[in-house]
């Protein structure tokens, strides 16, 4: 009899909780309104006032006795406002948790509206080829979207497991989180992990989610067992290479490949790395097996990638040179200038006949490896990305399960998601309060991941 009372205490918070959800799921709609409605008076508001200054403009260059201040040698010219992205979020009672399963929201509900300003001329509305400014790109249909708020600094980096069920994401102040965002998935895997240095590089196991590769800025790679919930395996690169910059496992072999690099001499973040190394180490020993050649003092390597039978790695240069590897071998077989700058991030496309590299001027190009130096399609995302002036050297692309998406960093508030190989469609993320700083697509599904300056993760299920 006297669990009776406990189990009537039990239903009752679980009732409690219940009610709290919805209250919750009725907040965030109630914003995702407000937000709609606030960012549609803002454009028709900019509409207005970039009209006024034309008009203005007309006026004052037609009419000068009608110049407020004669004398003054100055038309008196009005400038309009830039609209704002603003980003408001509902805490829940955890503070650690924001659900934002907005499932139940017909489409024409998530849909923000915007409005071309009608004083751009055509020449100022197309970037070349047709192609829409990303200014211009329509909000992404939501099905449902999560954000995630366990982190108390800026995202570096976020990746989902090879299943798509479980996230990791790392903040600058060194610590990893790891996380599901579906609530009804049993969360024994959650945890967090302190690695007392930068975390530079996150990679999953490819052929189940129970390893996840750390990479940090003093040489550390900590191999975490997400059943265990320890630090399985501890490595060292050698003390000449101390930032990892990238960790790539192999989609077939139990090895992967560390991208490191020494300390360079400039002030710059590009410039404070030096000569690259990539080791490909054994995942059973836990040992280094071979360094691949990249010749004397070569370049950092920012960024490297498999191919779907891990029998080519693809690394990109702080040169703006593309390596092509063959792992059979562990030799070189081609490479080309790709950018005029430092590559940042490298992708084999969706068939492997082409491959995508991101350039820290913001110019993104589709390689064929069929008809090498031959660019198939690209984009210039400088002036959204701005990436030579971003505090993060890296910035990071990521091509959805279909290869047709791709989704690229952005120190804006909204992420661009290209449509590949088609210059006049275009989408734009939901609104963080700040930089976007590093993106990831679920395995299979229509789902992407955004890590903010804003210390949150959002998951987002598209239409």
């Amino acid at each position: 009899m006297s669990r009776i009372p406990a189990l009537m205490k039990i239903s009752s918070e679980r009732n409690m909780v219940s009610r709290l959800k919805g209250d919750i799921k009725q907040l965030n709609f109630k914003l995702a309104q407000l937000q709609a409605l606030l960012e549609e008076k803002e454009a028709q508001l900019h509409q207005f006032r970039s009209n006024a200054l034309l008009a203005t403009e007309v006026i004052v260059g037609t009419n000068s006795s009608l110049n407020p201040h004669p004398g003054s040698g100055e038309p008196t010219v009005f400038r309009p406002m830039a609209s704002r992205d603003i980003c408001v979020s509902a805490t829940s009672q955890a503070g650690e948790r924001e659900p934002k399963h907005i499932d139940d929201i017909r489409p024409d509900d998530t849909q923000v509206s915007t409005s071309k300003i009608s004083s751009q001329t055509q020449s100022e509305r197309n970037t070349g080829n047709g192609a829409q400014r990303e200014e211009e790109f329509s909000e992404v249909r939501v099905d449902f979207q999560e954000t995630f708020l366990g982190h108390t600094s800026p995202i570096s980096r976020c990746r989902f497991s090879a299943t798509g069920d479980n996230v990791a994401s790392a903040s600058v102040d060194g610590t990893v989180r790891i996380w599901t965002y579906d609530s009804s998935a049993p969360a024994s895997r959650n945890a967090t992990i302190y690695c007392g240095a930068e975390i530079m590089s996150l990679e999953w196991e490819c052929k189940s989610d129970r390893l996840l590769l750390i990479g940090t800025s003093d040489g550390g790679i900590k191999v975490w067992n997400v059943d265990a919930k320890r630090v399985v395996c501890d490595l060292s690169c050698t003390e000449a290479f101390p930032s990892v910059l990238d960790l790539k496992c192999s989609p077939v072999e139990p090895i992967f490949v560390s991208a490191a690099a020494s300390r360079g001499r400039g002030s710059s973040e590009i410039g404070k790395l030096g000569c690259a190394s990539l080791t490909v180490w054994n995942m059973r020993t836990w040992k280094a097996m071979s360094v691949l050649p990249l010749g004397e003092d070569p370049p950092a390597i920012t960024s490297v990638c498999f191919n779907h039978n891990g029998k080519l790695l693809a690394a990109a240069a702080t040169d703006g040179m593309i390596h092509m590897f063959d792992m059979s071998v562990g030799l070189q077989i081609t490479g080309w200038p790709a950018h005029d700058s430092a590559i940042s991030s490298v992708l084999f496309g969706s068939d492997e006949t082409s491959i995508f590299t991101l350039g820290i001027d913001g110019k993104i190009f589709e390689w064929s490896l069929q008809n090498q130096g031959k660019v198939l399609w690209s984009r210039d995302c400088s002036r959204l990305c701005n990436l030579q002036n971003s505090l993060h050297y890296k910035h990071e692309m990521a091509l959805d399960a279909d290869g047709r998406r791709l989704l690229v960093t952005s120190n804006s508030l909204r992420a661009p998601i290209y449509q590949v190989r088609d210059h006049a469609y275009g989408m734009r993320s939901l609104p963080h309060s700040a930089s976007i700083t590093t993106v990831d697509w679920h395995p299979t599904l229509p789902i992407f991941l955004t890590g903010s300056a804003d210390h949150s993760v959002r998951v987002t299920s598209i239409a």
